[in-house]
């Protein structure tokens, strides 16, 4: 009997960064407060090598390896490397936030790269199996993050909210997909896509029923995941509740994961049954444009606001699966890419206001932002037309492309609904706009200080919303390409 070794270079990135990470745990485990800053640094040593890792292993071949549990395409390489360079610039924001209120401590970075070996192992799932442990590894080290600063009640609440609901929804999906293996017998993507065909294709309606209660289910874990309405009641307690570079965290790179779990999910493994997922996606999409955009407009805490804005931003994600062709797909990783770029950029803007012994998270603390600074005033307001869809900002195109793959398969109603409730969420972006620029500042305003590597990458950041609008078809074309 012969043994065939697995292609461990398959996963070279997923062992360098783990390798890395746990370098990183036990050196940080020598140093004291002072020397905080050695992990920050071979924190983003690590996230840069496995940038060149990945780099050097694109290829545009579809190549299944670990016994079909993992795969490695063209798609999954450039997810992945977005996630590397907006955790490194998580990290980065996050650095004089976290040293000025003591919070620098080794756990964050360590905690967010063991995250991003879990998006990772998502982003490359092929089998129910390997996606199920990435979810799980990401989910454990967010709840950790979410309760890092123990003296707050705040964080110490949204922590065990979220840990509890994370948990129901994790079952919720492992359910689903005990129901599809059930009707299967695989938990392979590639099988269970054939076998799904099959199924649908013949006569046997008990395997049909089977299938039809696992994808309700599958559906509810991946809303959850997502922060779709109407399982969206986690998102605006733990934005809130975090600490501002945990919210950080949270609502961009993982953002691209999930992306890459639906794809993976319902396209890699349950496409032959659109028609049926579609009609409960389209439900999750039209909620969550019409609860996220309406609701955010009463909101008077920033975080919190941009919370209910990412369950809006989900609606029109949504919007390219239902289209269910090659176009809306892509168009829906456009966007993902773009919303974690504006997301970003948005609470980067939030910690750079912010001081020791002040959280600039209320839409007051903006008020007079042109007098104290007229460049950031400017940063800010990129980003807020980006995410309101204003051209010539990126954000407008991600939003067409999106609407132009749902109008391509005649779903008018549907991009009349989406545009309708893009125009209502203009509303609170173009309200802080004026707050900024018309308001007058309360109390005295002490300037801006941050360091200058923190002031020129969040001003690339902002500035990225406007190149990328006024030349938007390289990136959309990499989509384009990825998914063909």
């Amino acid at each position: 009997m012969t043994i065939e070794m697995p292609n461990l270079g398959l996963a070279l990135p997923e062992i360098f960064l783990l390798s890395m990470t746990c370098m990183v745990l036990l050196i940080d485990l020598f140093l004291n407060d002072k020397n905080r800053v050695v992990t920050y640094l071979l924190a983003q040593l690590t996230l840069l090598g496995t940038v060149m890792v990945t780099y050097s292993q694109i290829s545009h071949d579809t190549v299944i390896g670990f016994s079909g549990a993992f795969i490695r395409d063209s798609m999954g390489d450039i997810l992945k490397i977005f996630i590397y360079v907006v955790t490194a610039t998580v990290f980065l924001y996050s650095r004089d936030y976290l040293r000025v209120r003591k919070q620098f401590k080794g756990e964050f970075y360590v905690l967010g790269l063991f995250g991003v070996l879990g998006m990772m192992i998502m982003v490359s799932s092929h089998s129910f199996l390997t996606l199920y442990v990435g979810l799980e590894l990401l989910s454990l080290c967010l709840y950790a993050m979410v309760a890092l600063n123990r003296d707050s009640a705040v964080s110490t609440e949204a922590a065990m909210k979220y840990f509890v609901l994370g948990a129901i929804a994790s079952g919720m999906l492992l359910y689903g997909m005990s129901m599809v293996y059930g009707a299967t017998s695989s938990l392979d993507l590639g099988e269970i896509s054939k076998a799904v065909g099959i199924i649908y294709g013949g006569t046997g309606s008990e395997n049909k029923l089977v299938l039809s209660f696992g994808l309700v289910f599958i559906i509810v874990g991946l809303a959850f995941k997502l922060g779709a309405v109407p399982f969206h009641m986690w998102v605006p307690d733990i934005y809130q509740g975090a600490q501002t570079p945990t919210t950080l965290y949270l609502g961009s790179a993982p953002k691209i994961a999930a992306f890459a779990m639906v794809m993976r999910l319902l396209v890699d493994g349950l496409e032959s049954i659109q028609a049926d997922w579609q009609q409960m996606l389209i439900i999750l999409a039209v909620l969550s444009l019409a609860i996220g955009n309406i609701v955010a407009i009463a909101q008077t805490n920033l975080k919190r606001m941009l919370a209910y804005s990412t369950i809006s931003h989900v609606g029109f994600l949504l919007l390219g699966f239902i289209a269910g062709t090659e176009d809306g797909y892509a168009s829906s990783m456009f966007y993902v890419l773009i919303y974690s770029l504006m997301s970003l950029g948005a609470f980067g803007m939030i910690i750079l206001l912010s001081r020791s012994g002040f959280e600039s998270d209320n839409l007051s603390d903006l008020k007079g932002l042109n007098e104290r600074s007229p460049w950031y005033a400017f940063m800010m307001l990129l980003l807020m037309f980006s995410m309101a869809g204003v051209p010539p900002t990126v954000g407008f195109f991600a939003k067409l492309w999106v609407l132009e793959a749902v109008l391509n398969v005649e779903l008018v109603w549907l991009a009349a609904v989406a545009v309708l409730f893009s125009v209502i969420g203009a509303f609170y972006y173009i309200r802080i706009i004026k707050i900024m620029y018309f308001d007058k500042a309360e109390g005295e305003q002490l300037p801006i200080q941050a360091d200058f590597d923190m002031r020129i990458v969040i001003s690339t950041n902002a500035l990225l919303m406007l190149v990328l609008g006024l030349f938007p078809e390289s990136l959309m074309a990499i989509c384009e390409k990825v998914i063909s």
